[in-house]
């Protein structure tokens, strides 16, 4: 699990401090500089996100450090990768912004060749020193991990108040534009995404798992337009991910009408909490697919979900991230066996294992009123559901009805 950025303490200048607190409340990326280039300051949002692409945040050993720096080209390196701290890239931006670096130096050209990386040293006599303008705009390109990461950067002066630079910002975004960011933005649960970041890294991890899907999906496919099956499709999942988003839950890939959820034992605070979670969310979605269906103008006798928990006390996780989606998903034998258990829930049901329920404590267990000292179990093998799957598969596995 990564762990949270700690903030950086604001700077000792009141201008750059009053910029650093606005721009960090506001969930802004923005790095601050000292009138000397120097960094004072790096936002929680970019500290996150770099820790995200490196599993580290190196801010706050950034701290002092010119932004031409060697020290700092090395720090980057590790968390950006070669393209962006390659000679290629750095020496003309460098040489962009140079001429008001070389301006705002205090000893001058000898002094600038002092802290600037020595690849960058040559350059330095070239520069002809020019005061920052109130604001500019940088556009680099590069790529990290094979995606490209092209965005743009606005670069302002700030200035005391009495006429003088206190420092500089910049104020970065992605290549996204905001009617991108902002459709993505409108319907993402920020509690949802705080727990995705807490599997960016692939672990094992303790987690209850749910399954689900539609019955008799096929036919139902084959009597209704596609319009109408799409949309009831589409009604389907929003409901789903929201009832597993609202029981503290992680929602994992959707394959047709199937859905998958997880519920960590260290986001719900505890093993049982995590098992309670599960169970409720798998209450909650049955009893609102009567709606969905209303909504859709299908009969509720058309329409049923089998459920299939489990718990995973191995699962192995993590978040996929490519060009066409972010998803969640899990490995291991258990998630296989919780697949084998909801197969065999046909009729309306919901079927938990035994490995489940008894991670419930009393308290837990009263609020999903079970009584789990004297719950009675059966192997998936002796139900008159079993799969042909189940049978071979996790013949043993002991559920109950809840």
């Amino acid at each position: 699990m990564i762990e949270p950025a700690e903030s950086l303490p604001l700077p000792d200048d009141p201008a750059l401090a009053a910029w650093a607190s606005a721009l960090n409340a506001t969930g802004h990326w923005a790095n601050l500089l000292d009138a000397e280039w120097r960094f004072v300051f790096q936002t929680d949002e970019l500290q996150k996100t770099l820790a995200d692409m490196g599993g580290v945040s190196t801010a706050r050993s950034q701290l002092g450090l010119h932004f031409f720096s060697e020290e700092v080209n090395q720090r980057n390196a590790r968390v950006l990768g070669g393209a962006v701290t390659s000679r290629e890239f750095r020496r003309p931006y460098f040489s962009k912004l140079g001429p008001y670096v070389l301006a705002s130096t205090p000893g001058g050209r000898d002094e600038l060749r002092r802290v600037v990386d020595p690849e960058l040293a040559d350059l330095v006599d070239e520069l002809q020193p020019q005061p920052a303008p109130p604001t500019w705009i940088v556009r680099p390109e590069w790529t990290t991990a094979g995606v490209d990461a092209t965005g743009s950067a606005v670069w302002f002066r700030i200035d005391d108040g009495r006429g003088h630079v206190a420092g500089f910002c910049v104020l970065s975004k992605p290549a996204a534009g905001m009617s991108h960011l902002g459709a993505a933005a409108a319907t993402a649960d920020l509690a949802h995404l705080e727990r995705m970041r807490a599997v960016e890294r692939p672990d094992r991890r303790p987690t209850a798992i749910l399954m689900a899907d539609l019955e008799a999906s096929s036919p139902l496919a084959r009597r209704l337009s596609t319009a109408q099956y799409f949309a009831f499709g589409r009604r389907l999942v929003r409901t789903a991910d929201r009832c597993v988003i609202d029981a503290g839950g992680i929602v994992g890939r959707h394959t047709g009408d199937g859905v998958v959820a997880f519920f960590l034992a260290d986001t719900a605070g505890s093993e049982s909490a995590a098992a309670r979670s599960c169970v409720s969310a798998a209450r909650t979605l049955r009893d609102g697919l009567a709606e969905v269906a209303a909504r859709s103008e299908i009969p509720t006798s058309e329409v049923s979900l089998r459920f299939g928990l489990h718990w995973g006390a191995t699962v192995y996780m993590g978040r996929i991230l490519t060009g066409g989606r972010s998803e969640v998903t899990a490995l291991g034998d258990e998630v296989n066996e919780a697949a084998r258990i909801e197969a065999c829930a046909t009729g309306r049901r919901t079927l938990a294992s035994k490995s489940l329920i008894e991670r419930l404590n009393r308290a837990d267990a009263e609020i999903l009123q079970l009584d789990t000292r004297d719950t009675r179990y059966v192997p998936l093998a002796e139900l008159a559901t079993a799969t042909d799957k189940a049978r071979r598969d996790a013949p043993s596995i002991a559920v109950c009805e809840v």
